[in-house]
């Protein structure tokens, strides 16, 4: 993408209504104003709110919110760039139960209260492979304490790869800290029962791994002991 093309798209993620970009400060110190109350002041409902975690383009976050109009979603990333596309398709589509957050998931806890959110979506994450990279990994022990943190009780948290080494990492570390195994499948394409929310939608990019005969995989979790 140019930088001209960058640039326009940070321009109209500014006056975007269903965009919100704070400041790191604002975030760290709690003085961002939904905090705590994102459905009743931002989408001024009372409905669930569920998350997706490095929503990239967005397509995810929009597509759940067409299908299920009694929830919130939110998209976060902090490539603003990329769901500028999000936002601008349900803004045209008139879509007020998403809106997207250009920050870094690493935040997530300061800018939820606790139990706040009800599901947690992460669909294909860079699996950080490399040792050195691990603490990025948004699996690892630290984010899944973070989910805990804002997550209902009952909260659930998806997570959808092309990565059968993230798939695998989590399986371990989920086992490990003895949580709660909903559901998990090394290749939703091949098993009949993969929910309707897992294989009925499709981002672009996963479009392209499946062209590539890339197994998607998906693990549904929750904190229950």
């Amino acid at each position: 993408m140019g930088s001209k093309n960058k640039l326009k798209r940070f321009k109209e993620n500014e006056i975007f209504e269903n965009v919100v970009q704070p400041t790191r400060e604002e975030v760290v110190e709690h003085k961002l104003k939904y905090r705590g109350q994102w459905a009743s002041t931002f989408f001024k409902n009372d409905n669930p709110i569920v998350l997706e975690l490095g929503c990239g383009k967005g397509e995810y976050s929009v597509e759940l919110a067409r299908q299920n109009p009694d929830k919130n979603f939110i998209g976060i990333d902090i490539k603003g760039a990329r769901f500028w596309r999000g936002a601008k398709t349900a803004i045209e589509d008139k879509l007020d139960n998403v809106c997207f957050i250009r920050t870094q998931i690493e935040l997530v806890a300061h800018i939820f209260e606790e139990n706040e959110i009800s599901e947690i979506w992460i669909t294909f994450p860079d699996p950080q492979i490399k040792w050195k990279r691990r603490k990025h990994r948004m699996t690892n022990p630290s984010f899944l304490k973070k989910y805990k943190h804002i997550l209902k009780p009952d909260g659930i948290v998806h997570l959808k790869t092309d990565s059968e080494y993230m798939h695998g990492y989590t399986l371990g570390v989920l086992e490990g800290l003895s949580y709660n195994i909903m559901y998990a499948h090394h290749d939703i394409y091949v098993n009949h029962e993969a929910p309707q929310e897992v294989v009925g939608i499709q981002t672009f990019y996963e479009s392209q791994y499946l062209k590539e005969q890339k197994a998607i995989t998906y693990l549904k979790f929750n904190f229950e002991r």
